[in-house]
């Protein structure tokens, strides 16, 4: 029997669903997810059967609880259709951990406190292993937006961050401006797009703010901005992302 990689992990449910990471890779990504089903017990269920095809290296569910279902070592299926900063098989080079929750179709309740400490535990223990830079700690929904909105707008990033995990600043206070948005076009929006694209969004230069735009500026919202949804690029979005760049910038530099 092979022993978990964390000790934080009190189950070891190996799940078929899984390969050698391709091209050598290591991981330097973590990414996070919710499970978007009922009950922790059928989420293991589903992430350990071979027809699902999926799979992750962790699901902690709502009571903290800690299973492994991937070794680190090898390649999970969690990611699917996804692109971060140009690479699309993230599956290679990133550990993936779902989180037991319901999920936005089904109420999208808290998450609990004993959760999060898991949560904020498990990854500590995984960035004492690995590589992972603090930018590269981040949502499904970042690497798959319009597609993934987990694990959502009200997982504690902030607090993760505080405990040295990810990278974060304190979202700019929403105001009553309009922003930038679907049909806006110029030099403004291709700004935009240079930056998001800079962060790591599959984001091309184009100058006009299409659907696409749309479903890309929500899903930073989701992570960074949670204070409002909307898709829209108003200056609170575009100061807090222009502050995660200069602090990346700045950690780059150290």
């Amino acid at each position: 029997m092979i022993a978990p990689d964390s000790a934080l992990a009190t189950l070891w449910c190996p799940s078929p669903n899984r390969e050698p990471r391709r091209n050598g890779r290591r991981p330097d990504m973590l990414i996070l997810h919710y499970t978007g089903m009922d009950s922790a017990e059928g989420a293991l269920d589903w992430l350990t059967r071979e027809e699902a095809k999926v799979s992750c290296h962790y699901l902690v569910d709502e009571e903290g609880r800690v299973a492994q279902i991937v070794a680190e070592s090898e390649r999970a299926w969690h990611a699917g259709q996804s692109l971060w900063d140009g690479e699309t098989d993230l599956n290679s080079c990133s550990i993936g951990i779902e989180i037991h929750n319901p999920g936005h179709d089904f109420d999208y309740p808290d998450f609990p406190d004993a959760q999060m400490q898991a949560i904020e535990a498990l990854c500590l223990d995984i960035l004492r292993r690995h590589a992972i830079p603090p930018d590269r700690v981040l949502a499904h929904s970042d690497i798959a937006p319009g597609r993934k909105r987990d694990p959502g707008e009200k997982f504690d990033w902030a607090r993760l961050a505080r405990a040295g995990i990810g990278l974060w600043v304190p979202p700019a206070a929403v105001g009553g401006d309009q922003g930038l948005g679907p049909g806006d076009e110029g030099v403004s929006v291709a700004e935009l797009q240079r930056q998001l694209s800079e962060f790591g969004y599959g984001v091309e230069v184009t100058s006009t703010y299409g659907m696409g735009m749309e479903k890309v500026v929500e899903a930073f919202q989701r992570h960074f901005r949670p204070a409002s949804i909307d898709g829209r690029a108003d200056l609170s979005t575009r100061d807090t992302l222009a502050r995660l760049l200069a602090a990346r910038r700045g950690m780059q530099v150290v």
